[in-house]
């Protein structure tokens, strides 16, 4: 375990693109200190991924990132070896540098999902869609296999492995997935008034609506649906869960 005793601090951070809102930097900082661990966290904003080699050279002493929208497929070229739910997955959110400076990949954001969605979970949840094909996507269509509950895509264009555009959704189609989760940034904060555009009036108090989004607490899109009676709920444990995780992870290595 890394503790106070030790003398020199442990760099980690979160690496992305227009983050200073950022959940795991307070998260982490809070933690650290609570737990007298010495450990630094930053964010690493970076406008655009190739400039992640010239990152790493300009901060050798980094141990470990998160990584959040929209380099978490973006950063695979740029790792040494990926963990096998990572490769199975397609994104990563947690890396590893060890002393030779070799980068490994994990996902963590599929257990985070997972111990957040189950308490949710009745016999009826058979179906879900998820709205957006981003990184995020991947790791919840992943843990939704591994729960053995079948799934489709929405997204705004046509493409390759998804049934649906919003264009295309009808109140029947609503009606017949009684899961649906939000992995798309529509209606993140500052933008608090926009939503997926989906037919609301489909959704029932048989659905759970589920908001990768923790900011602000309560989507538009989470609103709308408990007004139809659905159980709902934002992200923030999914973050937290996936937050403790990685930190097992880097913990591990350091």
């Amino acid at each position: 375990m890394v503790k106070k005793q030790t003398k020199l601090m442990v760099r980690l951070g979160l690496l992305g693109k227009d983050i200073a809102y950022s959940f795991s930097r307070n998260y982490f900082k809070v933690k650290f200190e609570a737990e007298q661990i010495a450990c630094t966290y930053e964010n690493f904003d970076l406008e655009d991924i190739t400039m992640f080699p010239k990152l790493l050279q300009n901060n050798p002493d980094i141990s470990g990132l998160n990584v959040t929208i929209p380099y978490k497929e973006q950063i695979i070229p740029f790792l040494d070896k990926l963990d096998k739910k990572a490769k199975k997955i397609g994104a990563v959110n947690t890396i590893t540098i060890n002393s030779k400076g070799q980068l490994k990949g994990y996902n963590t954001d599929c257990y985070g999902f997972k111990k957040a969605i189950k308490p949710f979970l009745k016999k009826h949840h058979k179906k879900a869609l998820i709205l957006g094909t981003g990184g995020a996507s991947k790791a919840i269509a992943y843990t939704l296999k591994k729960l053995n509950i079948t799934f489709d895509y929405v997204s705004r264009t046509p493409k390759k492995n998804v049934k649906f555009t919003y264009d295309d959704l009808t109140i029947e189609d609503i009606n017949n997935y009684k899961i649906i989760i939000n992995c798309s940034p529509v209606g993140t904060y500052p933008e608090v008034n926009s939503c997926p555009d989906i037919p609301y009036d489909g959704i029932t108090n048989q659905h759970i609506l589920y908001d990768l989004i923790y900011n602000p607490e309560q989507t538009k899109f989470l609103r709308l649906g408990k007004i139809q009676g659905a159980q709902i709920s934002n992200g923030l444990k999914m973050l937290e869960l996936q937050a403790e995780k990685a930190w097992k992870i880097w913990n591990s290595t350091l």
